[in-house]
């Protein structure tokens, strides 16, 4: 029988299963590697993708908050203008209700009534003032009744007093300014108003 020394095959078949692991060891390597790399590059993309469209949308959100403030400082303009525009219509209507109010007290005062003191509140009046007798103070209220302008005369008080040594009946009464129907249906704007003559006593 001629002995075989299988030594040397076996320490050659080590060695090249030693280089396949490495070299298999490197492939692994190499390609968690890549793979690695791959993934870093991959989600670096998406992050700075991700950035840009942050930086786009805080310059957007930049634009519209101006927008924003704009809009806001328009609408405090829209409203001061609109404020001032009341405030000038509430005094031109003011002054021509002072005027038509004046008016009407001129027209509707019979003799031997004399008017001390006029206040306005809103659209009520209180008027003040002296009278020969109670019945030139009811012939006042019944006037009032009967101009477009005034209504609902309420009688608060009236007194005996001596003034300049005259013995007179002071009055203290409310009215109230009103606007004529006829112009209520249908205003003419310029046209005068038609007052009624101030019945006689």
């Amino acid at each position: 029988m001629i002995p075989i020394n299988l030594l040397p095959h076996r320490a050659a078949r080590r060695k090249a299963q030693q280089q396949q692991f490495f070299v298999l060891a490197g492939l692994t390597l190499a390609l968690a590697g890549a793979i690695v790399v791959a993934v870093h590059i991959f989600f670096a993309g998406r992050i700075e993708n991700q950035v840009e469209r942050n930086k786009y949308l805080e310059s957007e959100i930049v634009q519209l908050d101006k927008q924003i403030d704009e809009i806001r400082k328009l609408k405090e303009q829209t409203q001061a203008l609109l404020a001032r525009k009341r405030v000038v219509e509430s005094l031109q209507t003011n002054r021509t209700e002072t005027v038509r109010l004046l008016d009407q007290l001129v027209r509707q005062l019979p003799d031997g009534v004399y008017l001390k003191s006029v206040k306005q509140t809103g659209q009520k009046v209180n008027v003040v003032g002296y009278a020969t007798s109670n019945a030139r103070v009811s012939t006042l209220m019944r006037n009032f009744e009967a101009s477009p302008w005034l209504e609902s005369p309420t009688l608060i008080e009236i007194k005996a007093v001596t003034v300049e040594n005259a013995l007179l009946n002071e009055f203290n009464l409310n009215v109230s300014i009103s606007r004529p129907k006829e112009e209520s249906a249908n205003p003419r704007p310029g046209a005068p108003a038609a007052v009624p003559p101030a019945p006689k006593t």
